[in-house]
């Protein structure tokens, strides 16, 4: 295994990949010197089959707590991830086939590897220096004119109104912004952009600056639409997400589909420009996890006063 000397310094010194080392140790232990008895304690039997895929996870453990605290190194916290998620799949099958005999132990057991693999994902991306460049497009038609919905986008301190990643942007001069995000797993990152092309009307691009957590850079287009219906909005998104593609599966495995973020953003933008606030439906009025940052109210029919005041 090549190992860059710089990184294996680094997490060498890292709480989070010390301390994932000794839970690996520590779990790896009890499991190759009493697989039958660390069985039992799960809520399983101990049986020939569960002793020997007991044995072969400790043994698993002990490697991966010997290279991360011997040699630690990104590879090391992505086998541990492999490994999670086979733990997962044996204990989904031993719930499915339970007796009933121990189970609350077995559900608790799956319940702490759940929380383990979510830290252990979160560890092997944040930890893992490659990266992968992205690039995302997506495109919707606003029933407005190109100049209001130039005027609404360019408010760029507006922008968290409608995409769910976004936490703050705060103007700090002529052209220069400050950003604050939420990334996959719960992490926070931050850049300063600066606009690198404006065109009244019909166009805003911009880039991170030096010093960026993810550098990024985008531009969005605002096309008349045909026949005088509106405005298409045509966006580019460029960024390189941590972790590489092992960090990008990871993310979306866990949910944080880019692609599909940006949908939704610009889904909420469109109902911003044309009706003034988000719009959801009385089935689910509190949408998604990331949805429930927008306190809107549910789509419901006008009241009877406010039918009035449309009409006035």
């Amino acid at each position: 295994m090549q190992t860059d000397t710089s990184s294996t310094s680094r997490l060498r010194h890292d709480p989070l990949v010390r301390g994932l080392g000794w839970a690996s140790a520590l779990l790896g232990v009890p499991q190759v010197a009493a697989p039958e008895s660390f069985a039992r304690a799960l809520g399983v039997n101990g049986g020939f089959r569960h002793r020997a895929a007991t044995t072969a996870v400790g043994v698993r453990e002990l490697a991966a707590a010997a290279g991360l605290l011997g040699r630690p190194h990104p590879a090391w916290l992505w086998t541990r991830v492999g490994g999670d998620v086979m733990d997962l799949t044996m204990l989904t099958r031993a719930l499915k086939n339970h007796d009933g005999r121990g189970l609350s132990r077995t559900v608790a057991a799956t319940a702490a590897v759940t929380a383990l693999t979510a830290t252990d994902v979160y560890a092997a991306v944040t930890r893992t220096r490659r990266s992968t460049p992205m690039e995302l497009t997506g495109a919707t038609t606003v029933v407005k004119p190109p100049d209001e919905v130039y005027a609404l986008w360019s408010d760029l301190e507006r922008l968290p109104e409608f995409m769910a990643h976004l936490e703050e942007v705060r103007v700090t001069g002529p052209g220069i912004s400050h950003w604050r995000a939420t990334a996959p797993f719960g992490r926070t990152v931050e850049w300063d952009a600066e606009t690198t092309e404006e065109i009244a009307g019909r166009l805003i691009a911009w880039r991170s600056v030096e010093g960026a957590d993810i550098d990024n850079s985008g531009e969005v287009r605002f096309v008349p639409a045909p026949g005088g219906r509106g405005t298409e909005i045509r966006v580019t998104l460029r960024y390189h997400l941590p972790g590489g593609a092992l960090g990008q599966a990871a993310a979306r495995y866990f949910g944080e589909e880019p692609h599909q973020q940006l949908d939704d953003d610009l889904r909420r933008f469109k109902q911003i420009a044309e009706v003034g606030e988000v719009v959801r439906s009385e089935g689910a009025p509190g949408g998604k996890r990331a949805r429930g940052e927008f306190p809107q109210h549910p789509a419901r029919p006008l009241t009877e006063d406010e039918l009035k005041e449309a009409l006035a």
